[in-house]
């Protein structure tokens, strides 16, 4: 029996899409999307960033989180 799998459409960067250089920390509406109901950064497999992007948004996160713009758990 063969079964048929559908299959995932690759989720594409939205920081390359729109061509930015550096994930700014000040930009909290941005980095809301990528921080699930629980306080936590989704991680790459399921935000769709590249490897460089991801990293630059952990890295914003972590220091929005350290100047209070962000919670750091669930409200």
């Amino acid at each position: 029996m063969r079964r048929d799998k559908k299959r995932a459409r690759k989720r594409v960067c939205s920081f390359c899409v729109d061509k930015v250089e550096q994930v700014d920390y000040k930009d909290i509406s941005r980095l809301r999307r990528y921080i699930s109901e629980r306080g936590k950064i989704l991680p790459r497999r399921i935000s769709g960033n590249c490897a460089r992007h991801q990293r630059q948004l952990t890295a914003a996160v972590k220091r929005a989180r350290a100047v209070a713009m962000l919670p750091f758990t669930a409200e």
